[in-house]
């Protein structure tokens, strides 16, 4: 089944960019110019992943963001955001977007996150897991269910984001074991594009201020110097 894309973008030349990649990939794609207008049909179903500007007219991005999220199906949402928007990409994470691409990107940058965006979502829905996925891990006060996707600190709910939990689940997974940035973006985000290892970063920093008692001095996720993280042993 061809696959649809809604890409709502104000700029004509970057929402051409996008839509022509996007049918390269043999996938279908519905361009919107404004954020209302993009609200409007993706309410009309049938959508498979959203590409989705920041700043937009009649309707800016974190506002679809939320709108979309509000809904009960999953659909994957990639934001694209202005290069020294740093405060704007974390704040559409926190809306529920799945990733984020910064303005000027390549088509080879757009198309593997696309690609990974994709992956993630056929990982999820085929339910083949073995019985080690899907238990429940307990560590020092921190319980992480993989089944449902939540998060639990001194039995009190951690509100994480899709990518977030994943990450979690990732360290979990692999406790003690230290991780590169690059390791990261490959194993959690599905691709490596050099320069782009700030992004788990940012993503990290986010889930040491919603798990850790003192973010400052992290317990469960380590950083270890000039090689990466860890999650404690």
């Amino acid at each position: 089944m061809t696959r649809t894309v809604l890409i709502i973008e104000d700029n004509p030349g970057i929402g051409e960019l996008v839509r022509m990649q996007v049918t390269d990939l043999g996938m279908r794609a519905i361009l919107a110019g404004r954020g209302d207008e993009g609200i409007e049909r993706f309410h009309q179903g049938g959508i498979d992943l959203v590409i989705l500007d920041l700043m937009l007219p009649g309707m800016d991005g974190l506002a679809v963001c939320r709108e979309i999220r509000s809904g009960t199906g999953y659909v994957p949402v990639l934001m694209l955001t202005a290069k020294s928007s740093e405060l704007d990409r974390v704040l559409g994470l926190e809306m529920g977007a799945d990733d984020y691409l910064t303005k000027p990107f390549s088509v080879a940058e757009l198309a593997a996150r696309i690609k990974a965006l994709f992956r993630r979502v056929d990982a999820l829905s085929s339910g083949h897991t073995d019985e080690s996925e899907t238990e429940e891990v307990v560590v020092e006060g921190l319980r992480i269910d993989p089944v449902r996707h939540r998060v639990f600190r001194n039995d009190q709910e951690v509100e994480l984001t899709a990518r977030e939990f994943d990450l979690l689940w990732h360290f979990v997974r692999h406790r003690g074991r230290v991780f590169s940035r690059a390791q990261l973006l490959d194993a959690v985000w599905g691709y490596n594009h050099e320069g782009y290892e700030h992004t788990v970063n940012t993503h990290i920093n986010r889930l040491r201020n919603k798990i850790e008692a003192d973010p400052a001095q992290p317990r469960y996720i380590q950083t270890v110097w000039g090689v990466g993280y860890r999650f404690m042993d």
